[in-house]
């Protein structure tokens, strides 16, 4: 059965029979399987399947799991789905996870570092954006140049930082070339004063489900520098003002509509440089 399934390990250990059911259930209920801990694994979905596969590793209680391409034989949707659950398992259970896949997508949805590997070796391995911005051979450029950076790039690598800003007659900063956005820090480059066409503007976080039509007409949204660049297009788009970086209180930069575009151009234009000097 799957509740069978799922204590195997425990069972293989020696543990007690009313033990093991109370870790068995615990991590079917973390799965969402509880009602069908009865059945055998054959009568159950794919993902339903896969489920069992994460309570079983959860159960163990291993500080390191390993998963080799756990996802690979299922549907996009349900897939998607799973590596959300994934992340919000590994969140609240803080372990750590090699997770073996061929699907770079996934790679970089999942992994807080990357391990790209070519012929047993290990040739190049980093933060998911390090990887892509910055690939070691042609061979990773290769393997990364159909990338989609939205999902990638962060706020972080394509903000304009607060040095490079401009200064105008008032002595506010210009956050795009227009001038119709500006700015004034205090001494520490935490937030005074926000303008936009001169008038006195407000600042609002933004936040994966905040609803954009809440906004109040002259506000600006925050970014962490962790923001991917889909969403900074969302900030955009919604509010057609520069997205303001913060790092805690402290502002460390803008992205605006051509950090936008110099972000997404950026990835083709590294590929290309390999492939004109490989």
């Amino acid at each position: 059965t799957v509740a069978e399934n799922v204590g195997f390990g425990l069972e293989m250990r020696g543990m007690g029979k009313s033990e093991r059911q109370e870790i068995i259930d615990e991590k079917l209920e973390m799965v969402g399987l509880s009602e069908w801990k009865h059945k055998f694994a054959r009568e159950l979905s794919g993902g339903m399947q896969q489920r069992v596969g994460l309570a079983r590793a959860f159960a163990t209680d291993a500080d390191i799991l390993l998963m080799d391409e756990p996802f690979s034989a299922l549907d996009p949707l349900i897939r998607d789905k799973l590596q959300d659950d994934l992340l919000e398992l590994q969140a609240k259970l803080k372990k750590t996870i090699v997770f073996v896949s061929h699907d770079l997508d996934e790679a970089i949805k999942l992994g807080n570092h990357i391990a790209i590997m070519d012929g047993g070796r290990i040739v190049q391995y980093g933060v998911p954006e390090d990887i892509v911005l910055n690939p070691s051979s042609q061979y990773v450029a290769d393997f990364v140049a159909h990338m989609n950076p939205l999902n990638v790039l962060t706020a972080l690598a394509i903000m304009r930082p607060v040095a490079e800003l401009s200064i105008s007659d008032s002595g506010a900063y210009d956050l795009d070339w227009s001038g119709q956005h500006q700015i004034h820090f205090n001494a520490e480059h935490h937030v005074d004063t926000l303008y936009i066409d001169g008038q006195a503007a407000t600042l609002t976080p933004w936040y994966e489900a905040l609803d954009f039509n809440t906004l109040a007409a002259n506000t600006y949204l925050s970014a962490t520098p962790k923001t991917l660049l889909k969403d900074l297009i969302r900030i955009r788009h919604a509010t057609g003002r520069p997205a303001i970086i913060m790092h805690g209180e402290q502002v460390i930069g803008v992205v605006g509509g051509d950090e936008i575009y110099e972000g997404m151009l950026r990835q083709n234009t590294l590929s290309a440089q390999f492939q004109t000097t490989g």
